[in-house]
């Protein structure tokens, strides 16, 4: 049992030892500077390593104290490897008598889960096809080589400004897309080389930080929809979400906004705080960028507007659409499956579908195994759905315009929440 002068023995390695520990020892170790993190029955002290650790340190934080053994797996494509960094931080293994999961997570899920991930595996789901994203990044070039000889040809009318802009924003959403399949480590062999990748494509494409990237939505994946720590659902207190955090604004009489009408000003707000969260820009100066841009009338402008306009919004809409209608609520300690599935919900499947969300209509799977390639996404669904139906987790699957619909019915449905304890609680 570990504790006091004999826990400096472990993490040092001054005499060897190697302690065993209960889930109640475990669980003590959360706050920053004293972390502990189970994996595949084994503890480890990370405390210090949070700082280095490539993924940021508020990610493996979010684990202190519990069974970090799915996300592990979920995040790192070369778990031999990553378990050689693992080494120095081991300080013992749960007590033989203690279960592999905490917080009383149903075995039998996690097992078959696991299960799950190992047929897919070996069926090959986890293997890229080089050429879908070769096929892909050739048709962002395309789409903006075409932009490019549009206004050398016709120049900076109305009419070819419009038909430009729409050729950019569509070309920027789609290497949005393609930045995410590299920054999860989906396409390429290796971490180091997606890494490499990922850096041109958002920073040289998009214009928008890797590392930033890496931090913040890894972090997402990790607690979707789980309030301080989920950065996404963070709203800088432009918006009111689920049916939790309404009621506690309200009782509080927090109104820095009116609430009951988000879901109005949704449309230009939330497009504005995404892409005000990209590029880390102060909110109020990015409105006031926005208002110059947008009063400014030579046509020199038009393309740069308007395209920024459109992939805002086909950012936010593709982005929000699995996970604003869905539960959001503090942390509930779920196992990886449960916890994926009440946060995400797929959009049915089509070409266009498929296209238009960078395969985001299968958010279940991409959050489920966020390191499968997205052009494999279809052949896990059906096994992710009969697991679901084993266990009774609910697997939602909606039409790309009833998604739309349900992120403005949610957050009428905050709004009248937030209302309601305001004026009455």
């Amino acid at each position: 049992m570990g504790g006091g002068g004999q826990q400096t023995d472990r993490i040092t390695g001054t005499n060897g030892r190697f302690g065993t520990y209960t889930w109640e020892e475990v669980q003590k170790h959360t706050k920053s500077g004293d972390q502990w993190i189970v994996v595949e029955r084994k503890v480890y002290n990370v405390s210090q390593w949070v700082k280095r650790h490539p993924g940021g340190l508020r990610i493996i934080g979010h684990y202190a104290g519990e069974d970090a053994t799915e996300a592990f797996t979920a995040f790192h494509p070369d778990l031999q490897l990553v378990r050689k960094y693992m080494k120095p931080l081991l300080i013992g293994e749960l007590e033989a008598s203690e279960p592999s999961q905490d917080c009383q997570k149903n075995a039998a899920l996690v097992e078959d889960f696991r299960a799950l991930r190992e047929h897919l595996e070996a069926e090959g789901c986890f293997k890229n096809q080089p050429l879908f994203f070769l096929l892909h990044l050739g048709h962002i070039l395309l789409l903006e080589a075409i932009a490019l000889m549009l206004v050398w040809c016709f120049g900076t009318g109305w009419i070819n400004t419009a038909i430009v802009a729409v050729l950019m924003a569509t070309a920027q959403s789609q290497a949005g897309w393609l930045q995410h399949d590299f920054g999860h480590l989906s396409v390429c062999k290796t971490s180091r080389w997606n890494h490499l990748v990922h850096k041109f494509v958002i920073g040289h494409l998009k214009g928008a930080s890797a590392g930033w990237w890496n931090h913040r939505h890894f972090q997402h994946h990790a607690k979707p929809n789980v309030f301080k720590k989920d950065p996404d659902v963070n709203m800088l207190n432009a918006f009111v979400v689920g049916k939790v955090q309404p009621v506690e604004y309200g009782v509080k009489k927090i109104k820095h906004l009116p609430y009951n009408h988000q879901h109005k000003y949704f449309f230009f707000g939330k497009s504005l705080y995404g892409y005000r969260k990209v590029y880390q820009i102060p909110t109020g100066i990015y409105i006031i960028i926005w208002i110059i841009l947008l009063g400014v009338k030579s046509h020199d402008c038009g393309v740069p507007v308007g395209r920024r306009f459109m992939e805002s919004h086909w950012f936010v809409w593709v982005t929000q659409m699995s996970h604003i209608p869905m539960n959001i609520d503090y942390e509930k300690h779920q196992d990886w499956l449960s916890m994926q599935l009440v946060a995400t919900c797929n959009i049915e499947q089509s070409p266009f579908n498929d296209w238009f969300s960078g395969h985001l209509n299968f958010q279940i799977e991409h959050h489920l195994f966020p390191t499968m390639p997205r052009h494999n996404y279809w052949r896990a669904a059906p096994h992710v759905r009969a697991l679901c139906d084993k266990y009774g987790v609910k697997y939602q699957e909606k039409t790309l315009y009833g998604a739309f619909a349900d992120i403005i019915r949610s957050l009428e449905k905050s709004g009248e929440l937030w209302l309601d304890a305001y004026l009455n609680k």
